[in-house]
C-alpha cells in the first residue's frame, strides 16, 4: 500500500551504520520530517542531490526539519557515501527494503536491477500527516528542493 499526501506516516528503525539504528517514527507526531528515497550510493545524481541539501542545509534547520536520506544499499556503504559528503543528517540503509516496500517506492527493473528505491520525497508535518510527496520513475531527475521547502513552511 502506498503511503502518499494526505496519509498518517508509519514510523521505523533503520540503521545509520553497521550496528546503530535511528528510529525515525521517534519523530513523528513532534516534528518536521522530511523522507528522501534515493536509488544508490556514490551515484552522479543522488551526489549532486545530497550535496545540494547539503549545501543548503540551514534553510532546512531554518524550517525546523529532520531529514533523512534511505537507500537500499548496505550501512556500511550509506556510513560511507554520508561520511565522504560530509553530511549533515543520517543515510539509512533499507537494505532489505522493508520501508521502500511500504511506501512503495521500488522499481522493478532499473537498468536490470530489481527493487531499486526510486527517487521520491516526503514532507510530514508535525502532526504526523504526509503533506508532500513526489516519487519519480526517472532516476535522472533530482527531487525539486523548492517544492519541499514550500511544505515544511
Amino acid at each position: 500500500m502506498a503511503i502518499r499526501t494526505g496519509d498518517t506516516a508509519c514510523g521505523f528503525e533503520l540503521p545509520v551504520r553497521p550496528g546503530e539504528t535511528v528510529d525515525v517514527g521517534a519523530h513523528l507526531g513532534t516534528d518536521k520530517v522530511v523522507l528522501l528515497f534515493f536509488p544508490l550510493s556514490f551515484s552522479p545524481v543522488c551526489t549532486d542531490e545530497f550535496c545540494t541539501f547539503r549545501d543548503d542545509w540551514s534553510a532546512y534547520e531554518d524550517l525546523g526539519a529532520k531529514v533523512f536520506g534511505i537507500c537500499i544499499d548496505s550501512p556500511f556503504v550509506t556510513a560511507k557515501f554520508a561520511e565522504e559528503l560530509g553530511l549533515p543528517f543520517p543515510l539509512l540503509s533499507d537494505m532489505n527494503r522493508d520501508v521502500a516496500r511500504e511506501w512503495d517506492v521500488l522499481h522493478d527493473d532499473l537498468f536490470g536491477m530489481r527493487d531499486v528505491a526510486k527517487r521520491s520525497a516526503f514532507v510530514i508535518d508535525a502532526s504526523g500527516k504526509v503533506v508532500y510527496d513526489s516519487v519519480s520513475d526517472d532516476p535522472g531527475v533530482q527531487v525539486d528542493f523548492d517544492a519541499i521547502r514550500a511544505a515544511l513552511g
